[in-house]
């Protein structure tokens, strides 16, 4: 998941749009791209354009963002996402292991009521002080969650915190990164504002991906792109992992000089399919 597109839920003459581009995958927000009294009606057109699931023949990931734990729209969305064919629900402001459980609770309720069976992963923003502290509880609070994504928009702003110094985006992104890690979850770099400013994209998404960040969100089309040449395997990568893949299957431990043991391997194969993914 180089790039995860977010469209208004509000919009839905985007939605085919987004699924027909270029992103890997596409989110619909619920949740601040849409004014309160947008989303019912936002919420009715997400449920209804997703409800034959178009995002499996564009073969992309689609991913819902509700409103927050407790607001008063969600459990109206809830009852909307819940039952739809989508890869990832996406939950904002969880600041807590507690929240979190308490959350996966009123979903899984919700689901028995309706007969959903299996239900979707879950996606949990990290966006404030204390949910950056908590990582690493919230990650592993549940079986559900598949990721951790990070929001410095609202991590950062009202606390005076300079995003255009990268040692502070670099502090955060190595923190959820870690804890993601411990957790055995993928971490998503969060949206980068500017529109037009492809450097300012591109230096956040360089030190996410050298934090292993699978990618990174977009907010306008134009910055898939980025994010696709930002996060896939270069040619020099993909052929030095075949190399240590190849070694290891005839025993060798040794690659260009340099020991190769497990973690290697491991790292080697990640490339490949990553790799493999791009050119299906």
């Amino acid at each position: 998941m180089r790039s995860k597109l977010f469209v208004p839920g509000d919009r839905p003459a985007l939605f085919a749009k987004a699924m027909a581009g270029e992103a890997d995958a596409v989110s619909f927000d619920l949740e601040d791209a849409v004014a309160d009294a947008a989303k019912p009606e936002a919420r009715a057109q997400v449920a209804g354009f997703l409800r034959d699931a178009p995002h499996r023949k564009a073969g992309k990931q689609a991913i819902v963002r509700t409103n927050a734990w407790h607001s008063a729209a969600w459990e109206d969305d809830l009852r909307a996402v819940l039952p739809l064919d989508v890869d990832l629900v996406n939950l904002p402001k969880i600041e807590s292991a507690e929240q979190l459980k308490q959350a996966v609770a009123e979903i899984e309720a919700i689901e028995a009521r309706l007969g959903v069976r299996g239900g979707a992963g879950l996606l949990i923003n990290i966006e404030t002080p204390r949910a950056l502290r908590n990582a690493l509880s919230i990650a592993g609070a549940h079986r559900r969650v598949r990721g951790l994504q990070l929001g410095l928009g609202d991590l950062f702003e009202s606390h005076g915190i300079r995003r255009a110094d990268l040692r502070n985006v670099h502090a955060a992104q190595y923190a959820l990164r870690m804890a993601a890690a411990e957790a055995g979850v993928f971490a998503c770099d969060g949206a980068f504002p500017g529109l037009d400013d492809e450097a300012g994209f591109l230096a956040e998404a360089a030190s996410a991906r050298a934090l292993g960040f699978v990618g990174k969100s977009c907010v306008h089309p134009r910055q898939v792109a980025w994010a696709n040449a930002a996060f896939a395997p270069t040619r020099e990568e993909i052929d030095a992992a075949r190399q240590v893949v190849d070694a290891a299957r005839d025993g060798v431990y040794a690659v260009g000089g340099r020991m190769v043991d497990a973690p290697f391997l491991a790292r080697a194969r990640a490339v490949i399919a990553v790799a493999g993914q791009e050119q299906a």
